[in-house]
């Protein structure tokens, strides 16, 4: 009886990793972000602030602190790059009517025209990345990544985390709550 080796020609190596799906992810997120990252450079703040211009055209942006939280950039930080995008008028800081105390971050006229260019061509980054799956598949896999990121984000917020933000809404008119004294 006779044995073929590893990685000689009658019994080809089997794959370096790529069958892991830790190695794969990474492998796939390092090249989506290498031509994103270039894509978007002349953009403040990077990919970074491609995803704060994406949030505030689709009306998703919410308060500052809000949209830190989601995006996990340092509150810190998104001073930084909400002035940066500001200054570029890309972005407006507007008072919220239902919470007197916060703002809502805005796109501008300008700030949607830039992000509708760099969108087209993030699109074109996906389809290339995407391209080695059958057109069918496409969007199947897509819609499965969007499943497991929800998911995924519902498991890091918490089941309290998630309740809350699916009851949040702006307080009725008229019910202020008592300031409590400093005690």
């Amino acid at each position: 009886m006779t044995t073929k080796q590893v990685g000689t020609p009658e019994a080809p190596a089997s794959p370096f990793l790529e069958d892991d799906f830790g190695f794969a992810i990474g492998v796939i997120f390092r090249a989506y972000a290498r031509a994103v990252e270039a894509t978007v450079a002349d953009l403040p703040g990077g990919p970074r602030g491609y995803f704060i211009l994406a949030a505030a055209v689709r009306g998703e942006a919410g308060s500052q602190r809000s949209l830190a939280d989601r995006l996990g950039i340092d509150r810190t930080m998104m001073t930084y790059l909400l002035d940066d995008l500001e200054k570029e008028d890309l972005v407006e800081r507007k008072l919220d009517p239902a919470d007197r105390r916060s703002r809502k971050i805005v796109a501008t006229e300008r700030g949607s025209a830039l992000w509708e260019d760099l969108h087209s061509k993030v699109d074109n980054i996906d389809g290339l990345l995407l391209s080695v799956l059958p057109e069918e598949s496409q969007c199947d896999f897509r819609e499965m990544l969007f499943a497991i990121a929800r998911q995924v984000r519902l498991n890091e917020e918490g089941p309290a985390e998630a309740a809350k933000a699916e009851n949040s809404g702006p307080e009725k008119p008229g019910r202020r709550r008592r300031a409590r004294p400093n005690v």
